[in-house]
């Protein structure tokens, strides 16, 4: 899969409600902090992100809940696909591990679960999905960029 068909996946996706990207946006720095606060749990989180790169961590996860918003706020498909393309490259430049998203997006997919209105989840959920399903397709399109 390319970066192109990747954006054409994106663009089947639906721009949540006004109300819903209002909640994730009025949430989100809790949500990166609990996400930080989840995350700083787990056993293997070196294994995940690499040696001294927790501040690194937790950055993106507050800049993770600022992008999102600002998706669910104007989506631009081509703009999604860009910036996980060049999280993928930055973040594996700095010794994270592949098995960083599937970690980190599965908590934020139980965190939003318990946060968000039942109705925002469901608005939101897809994105996330959509970041989990092509993974695989992230991992080969960086790579490719990365030389």
């Amino acid at each position: 899969m390319t970066k192109d068909d990747l954006i054409l996946k994106a663009e089947a996706l639906r721009q949540p409600s006004d109300l819903s990207a209002k909640e994730f946006n009025e949430k989100g720095q809790f949500l990166a902090a609990e996400m930080n606060r989840l995350m700083l749990t787990r056993t293997d989180l070196d294994n995940l992100i690499g040696q001294g790169n927790i501040t690194m961590m937790e950055d993106n996860h507050r800049n993770h809940a600022r992008f999102m918003s600002s998706v669910f706020i104007c989506f631009q498909p081509d703009v999604l696909v860009e910036t996980v393309l060049w999280v993928y490259r930055a973040y594996r430049a700095h010794g994270f591990h592949l098995t960083y998203w599937p970690a980190q997006l599965d908590q934020w997919v139980e965190l939003l679960k318990v946060q968000l209105s039942p109705e925002t989840f469901q608005e939101i959920y897809p994105f996330y999905h959509w970041m989990i399903i092509h993974q695989s397709a992230f991992v080969n399109e960086s790579d490719k960029m990365r030389g």
